[in-house]
């Protein structure tokens, strides 16, 4: 089973930061259908005439990459879960530490895919201290566990998006999550051709 994790938005509570931040957890119980899906992504980049190396990350691409992106990886077999964090209704002080804030969110979207889960890789984006990524991959562990202590992630990878599909699908789902609530013409759209692989998407506070 591969898991992997992207954001949206940033953790941080200054007037300049984004009014959201969104975790997205994308999995696939079957990894020949995460093969199938890298392979389909690597494939349209040919289709659409970009270099092979080139990035689908949603908030740097045209509208058009972003509906050929969904559209071609929408048939293939996976799941996603977000936790939508309205930075706006937060109260507390905890919230002012972007990496407690961070870790606060990834955990909640892990405890709510529990049931999911079996014997996981998880595969996060390559970004922060050393220390941090740590820290991280410890207390993602503890939470992951369910009650009766049966580990629910077998290993933990950190790669670098830029030479990781199944990273850039989580990219886009997420992109396509958060863009659903700006309020923009086109923001249900994007997430509108996803919709059949949603478990959960948790906004909170309300």
């Amino acid at each position: 089973m591969l898991v992997f994790i992207d954001e949206s938005g940033d953790p941080g509570m200054k007037s300049a930061s984004s009014p959201y931040f969104v975790v997205t957890l994308v999995w696939f119980e079957d990894n020949d259908v995460a093969n199938a899906v890298d392979c389909r992504i690597a494939l349209l980049r040919k289709e659409l005439g970009l270099p092979e190396h080139f990035e689908f990350h949603f908030s740097r691409i045209k509208t058009g990459f972003r509906e050929a992106f969904l559209r071609a990886v929408a048939p293939y077999e996976f799941f996603y879960m977000s936790m939508i964090v309205n930075k706006r209704n937060l109260t507390g002080p905890g919230f002012a530490y972007p990496d407690s804030f961070y870790k606060w969110t990834v955990g909640i979207v892990f405890e709510d895919a529990k049931a999911y889960l079996d014997s996981a890789t998880v595969v996060i984006d390559g970004s922060g201290s050393r220390q941090f990524r740590r820290q991280f991959q410890a207390y993602l562990r503890r939470r992951a566990a369910d009650k009766s202590g049966e580990k629910k992630i077998s290993k933990i990878k950190i790669q670098d998006s830029k030479s990781n599909n199944l990273l850039q699908l989580a990219d886009m789902i997420c992109g396509a999550v958060a863009r659903s609530y700006t309020g923009k013409k086109d923001s249900r759209e994007f997430r509108r051709l996803v919709a059949h692989r949603e478990m959960k998407c948790q906004l909170w506070p309300k």
